[in-house]
Order: structure tokens, then C-alpha cells, then sequence
């Protein structure tokens, strides 16, 4: 995963009043904490910040008192609405560090024929890696599989350095049959009288 930069200010000013100004000259309030320092409130810029978090677990390098640091977005507030990001919580990573975080689950190919559904039991696998190496998301083949079969953990193909922070059967997909709507129930049933 790459880093992504971003050009953070320091924050002096606390409270309501502060965040509503800083969020109209196109800034989110943040915070970065971990490591045992002491928490350093920032302004990132809006729209940079944005488009950095529609990758899942961006790796962000910030200026803090002078010197970048590697943070990850830990809680991420948004407005009901509009869904603009309202404040960040971010958490302090160093190079080498072990993190745990989740990552999306894909699928591709095609289910075996007969009306299937295919039901994620995890939208998000927890896997521990190192905070500069964290995979975007894990690809998993469905093709052929049939009613009552389930993917666990531990058939999930991970990445060199990557390791599973959830038990290794935990079902994180599986295939359920495809159940007849009432109309056609009625109408099997009512053929099955008549015969």
C-alpha cells in the first residue's frame, strides 16, 4: 500500500466554535494519539483527507512538530446527511509495527447454477500485518461452489507477512440455496391439490 501525504496543520484552538471555522475554510479537526505521546490536535485539509479514506486502511504520513509520522485512520465521524467527515481520530504507527485491521473481502467467478445466494458472514476479514505493508482488501474464488458450502478463514490465501487475527474457522462466507417466493409455493401447492 502506498503512503499518502497530507499537508496537516498544528491546531491551537479547541471546541465548537474552533471546529466549525476550521471546517469552513475546508479543514477536518483531527487527533493523533499512540506510542505514549501526548494526544497533537490537527487540521487536515478536507478534501485531500477524503480522497485519501475510500482506500480502506490508508496510510497516511503527517507533519508532527516538524517530522512526518505514519498514522492510520482509527475512527472516522461523518455528518448523517451530507456525509462529509466531520473529525478523525488517527493512530500513531512506526515502521516495522504489528497492527490489526480489517480488510474488504471480494469474490470472484460464478456460484454453481441453480439460484443460489452467496452470504458474507465477515464483510471484513481482521488480519494482523505490518503498519507500512497492509493489503487493500483479499480476493476469493466462489466459482462452482454449491448450497451448503463455506468459505473459512484459514482458506483465505494472505499475503507474505500477513496473518489472521480472527479464529482460523471462522466462517467468512458461505452458500445458502436460493428459497422459493410464496407465489410460486402457493401455486405448487395448488397443482399439487388439483392432481
Amino acid at each position: 500500500m502506498s503512503e499518502i501525504r497530507l499537508a496537516a496543520e498544528t491546531r491551537t484552538e479547541f471546541g465548537k466554535g474552533a471546529a466549525r471555522r476550521a471546517r469552513r475554510a475546508g479543514f477536518v479537526p483531527g487527533v493523533v494519539y499512540g506510542h505514549g505521546h501526548a494526544p497533537v490536535h490537527l487540521n487536515l485539509p478536507g478534501h485531500d483527507l477524503m480522497m485519501a479514506l475510500k482506500t480502506p486502511n490508508a496510510l497516511l504520513v503527517v507533519p508532527i512538530e516538524g517530522k512526518d509520522e505514519y498514522v492510520l485512520p482509527k475512527a472516522v465521524q461523518r455528518e448523517a446527511i451530507k456525509r462529509t467527515i466531520e473529525h478523525v481520530d488517527l493512530l500513531l504507527v512506526k515502521r516495522g509495527e504489528k497492527v490489526t485491521v480489517e480488510i474488504p473481502v471480494h469474490t470472484e467467478g460464478e456460484l454453481a447454477p441453480g439460484g443460489n445466494l452467496l452470504e458474507h458472514v465477515l464483510q471484513a476479514l481482521p488480519i494482523e500485518a505490518e503498519a507500512t505493508h497492509l493489503p487493500e482488501a483479499v480476493t476469493v474464488s466462489v466459482e462452482g461452489l454449491e448450497a451448503g458450502a463455506s468459505i473459512h478463514a484459514k482458506d483465505i490465501t494472505l499475503p507474505n507477512g500477513v496473518s489472521l487475527a480472527v479464529e482460523a474457522d471462522a466462517v467468512v462466507l458461505q452458500v445458502i440455496a436460493a428459497q422459493a417466493a410464496p407465489a410460486e409455493e402457493a401455486a405448487e401447492a395448488e397443482a399439487g391439490a388439483e392432481a
